[in-house]
């Protein structure tokens, strides 16, 4: 098991009022799953200097796209802090929620984007395959208005197979499930969103991948002790 790497978000300002906006996402009890067929290796067509230039700029926008995406979620944080800061109730409950991926080998993660509440509170995009490696990842680590909150879930795996499982390269596979959690006052609240592999051998590798959650309820001030001891 990886040490997880400490990381704290300040809920969304929807959160901080603890009103629970309208999620598209399906409910609990197994994930909704699309596969997507694709090319496995897509042939490159002769490079140019028209071409060269089209990627440029491809790598620009998506550069920029990913600039606007962080001074959005910069001013966020801004606005959920000063809500954070005058209300006394977010105080009473606290919510720590984590990533974490029991695929094997033949499923490959590629991305992973947590909303709750509605409001998207963090994304990840595996660019340099670490993304895939870790275990764990913590989403968020925080105060939450006690009540009850849904917490929803993309996972984007590439198959990964060899062998006779090489077909699996092939595929793409969008998974999205959410989950409602109640936060109790004076307590914080552990939830897992695990990336797993149902069924068993005599499953069908592609259609294996799904999501489940776990929660588990701990006082607030053995939680707090236990992050600080971890750090």
């Amino acid at each position: 098991m990886r040490k997880l790497a400490p990381l704290f978000v300040v809920l969304a300002a929807s959160v901080a009022f603890g009103q629970p906006a309208a999620d598209t996402a399906p409910p609990s009890g197994g994930a909704e799953v699309s596969v997507q067929k694709v090319d496995e290796a897509p042939q490159a067509a002769p490079a140019d200097g028209a071409e060269a230039y089209e990627r440029k700029i491809g790598g620009l926008e998506r550069r920029v796209g990913d600039l606007k995406e962080k001074v959005f979620r910069s001013k966020t944080r801004l606005a959920i802090l000063k809500e954070s800061v005058l209300s006394s109730t977010i105080a009473g409950a606290e919510a720590r929620l984590v990533h974490r991926n029991e695929m094997g080998s033949s499923f490959k993660l590629e991305k992973v984007s947590y909303s709750l509440d509605g409001t998207p509170i963090r994304t990840i995009v595996d660019e340099d395959g670490s993304l895939d490696e870790q275990e764990e990842v913590e989403i968020l680590t925080g105060p939450i208005v006690p009540g009850n909150h849904t917490l929803s879930v993309v996972m984007v795996y590439r198959g990964n197979g060899y062998g006779i499982f090489t077909y699996l390269r092939g595929y793409v596979f969008n998974l999205r499930s959410s989950h409602t959690f109640h936060a109790e006052e004076g307590k914080l609240v552990r939830v897992k969103a695990v990336g797993y592999e149902k069924g068993g051998m005599t499953t069908d590798l592609k259609d294996r991948p799904d999501i489940r959650f776990e929660t588990e309820f701990v006082d607030a001030a053995q939680g707090a002790q236990a992050s600080a001891e971890k750090r």
